[in-house]
């Protein structure tokens, strides 16, 4: 009997399905984060808690758990090092496959097949599979990149409360709320600025989708600029000859109302999640 492992490490979270040859689910397990930033040691304990939940509530023998074939899907894999680092590992397993997570939702999302995902997270980026073959398109790193995303949104809006203060700009609720946030004190909105990371900035998100849906004027600016970034992104994407795109991550829900019908006729429903991708990273369904 095979066994059939997926395991999507992500920044927040890390989560495991664990499925026999026919695809009868056996086993979950979920841990914390697990991208390549919190080290291999850890990062290997991690991956390994994940499965063994999943092996435990399947109650797989050990001479089981070594036909298992794993796929993982991991945040950060192409940070310089990190796959040969993993390669190295023992996981105990028949075969281990690895990806980067944005792969696996990719795979997951057209059930195997060519297509491509437009991650709207905190950060953005573009995951395609032309041929068989991965593409990117951005995802090159906040400031520079992540057109469109959470991170930018609220960095676009820690931009208009800084004008608000000066005066050079008006004060709206939406630089009300977020200044409140420090005092309304300049202050001390340079200091956590001094500190703040992409998943910072990406808090004040769902504040300025919430004003923009309420016509803020200057929320509603900030968020159709960022539109008009996920719309050329998609339109990339059909450029490159891809004839299926599915809008992911955490801020894709609140950013679709705003995008014009005729973009979103031109994208899917996912056939699947990450999970799903794993699985067929670790060969079940057959070859990808």
């Amino acid at each position: 009997m095979t066994y059939f492992l997926g395991i999507d490490a992500g920044g927040s979270n890390c989560r495991a399905r664990l499925v026999d040859a026919k695809g009868q689910l056996l086993g979950r397990g979920q841990a914390g984060p697990a991208n390549a930033r919190i080290g291999i040691d850890a990062l290997y304990r991690t991956l390994a808690d994940t499965a063994d939940q999943a092996i435990a509530e399947a109650g797989l023998s050990s001479e089981a758990r070594a036909a298992i074939r794993a796929g993982m899907g991991i945040a950060g894999l192409t940070r310089l090092g990190i796959r040969e680092a993993l390669e190295a590992l023992d996981f105990g397993f028949a075969s281990v496959a690895f990806a980067t997570d944005a792969q696996i939702a990719n795979l997951g999302a057209h059930g195997g097949g060519d297509g491509a995902i437009l991650i709207i997270g905190t950060g953005s980026a573009a995951k395609l599979r032309i041929d068989g073959r991965d593409h990117t398109i951005g995802g090159y790193g906040f400031p520079i990149s992540d057109e469109g995303s959470a991170a930018a949104l609220g960095l676009s809006a820690m931009r208009h409360v800084l004008r608000a203060l000066d005066g050079r700009t008006a004060k709206t609720p939406l630089s009300a709320a977020v200044t409140e946030r420090f005092d309304h004190d300049t202050v001390r909105a340079i200091a956590w600025m001094d500190q703040a990371t992409p998943r910072d900035y990406g808090t004040f998100a769902p504040l300025v989708m919430d004003y923009a849906e309420a016509n803020d004027p200057i929320a509603r600016s900030i968020v159709e600029h960022a539109v008009s970034h996920i719309e050329r992104f998609i339109e990339t994407i059909f450029e490159r000859g891809v004839t299926r795109c599915v809008l992911v991550g955490g801020l894709a829900p609140r950013i679709s109302p705003w995008l014009r019908a005729r973009t979103v006729e031109r994208l899917s429903s996912p056939l699947g999640d990450p999970l799903d991708g794993a699985l067929r990273l670790a060969g079940f369904g057959g070859s990808i």
